[in-house]
């Protein structure tokens, strides 16, 4: 029995989320499942860094699962990539050590969530951002959005619905840039809530609209209560980036 670890993208506009689920409904996981059973001829299971919810994408997400079939990373991408459909696909294979884990291993996650700020919409950017039409001063939303560093309980910024054990979170980094028609908002924390990305961008961009005062992203964290939260941001313009792990382990790493 070897352990191998896998990084995966996916344009999350068809698929009903991440997890696999009793209903018969379109997932990531049980797409890729089906594709990697095909390779190893025995059935697979995997475990993600981060599930994403639906229609929400991801640029490197990383897995892995345990097989008795023995193939070179090439084989692994290059037949499970045939058994796909066009919006997932395999980057890159790596047999990894039995103690690798790829969500309790994971050091921090990455996630970035894109505005197409412009007056009229996209249809090339429909389902990859989320258009807003009025100006957005992005500025103060970068400067509210500093308040959130650092340790926190984000209950004000989860879905009411989330499992999480505990709200806490530590938040190590976030910006908010602009890139043409584009507003780019990262996020770097060494884990996520539900919703808790959308949740924020919702809040942010309520500020560079001029609805609510710069302090207002702050407030609402020490609401603890989700309802004084505002509004969930759609889930278009969100993207998995990616994962840290322990050097130990020495994954690839996308660029």
């Amino acid at each position: 029995m070897q352990r191998i670890a896998l990084g995966i993208e996916y344009d999350g506009r068809r698929f009903h989320g991440w997890q696999a689920q009793r209903d018969p409904v379109r997932t990531v996981q049980h797409t890729l499942e089906q594709a990697l059973t095909q390779v190893a001829a025995h059935p697979v299971r995997v475990v993600c860094a981060g599930r994403t919810d639906t229609g929400v994408h991801a640029l490197a997400q990383v897995v892995h699962f345990d097989t008795t079939a023995l193939r070179t990373p090439y084989n692994w991408v290059a037949g499970t990539n045939t058994s796909l459909p066009q919006d997932v696909n395999v980057c890159w294979a790596q047999t990894v050590s039995a103690d690798f884990h790829a969500r309790y291993s994971a050091l921090g996650r990455h996630y970035r969530y894109q505005i197409l700020n412009r007056p009229v919409r996209s249809s090339l950017w429909a389902g990859r951002a989320t258009w807003v039409s009025r100006p957005l001063a992005v500025t103060q939303m970068h400067q509210a959005a500093q308040a959130l560093l650092g340790t926190h309980d984000f209950s004000s910024y989860r879905a009411r619905a989330c499992q999480a054990a505990s709200p806490v979170r530590t938040l190590h980094q976030i910006r908010v840039e602009q890139q043409g028609e584009l507003i780019i908002l990262t996020v770097h924390a060494n884990a996520f809530l539900q919703h808790m990305v959308r949740n924020i961008a919702g809040v942010l961009m309520t500020i560079g609209k001029g609805e609510r005062p710069l302090h207002w992203a702050e407030q609402v964290l020490h609401y603890g209560d989700r309802t004084r939260g505002g509004v969930t941001a759609t889930p278009d313009g969100l993207y998995f980036v990616g994962a840290d792990y322990p050097t130990v382990f020495d994954l690839a790493r996308p660029a």
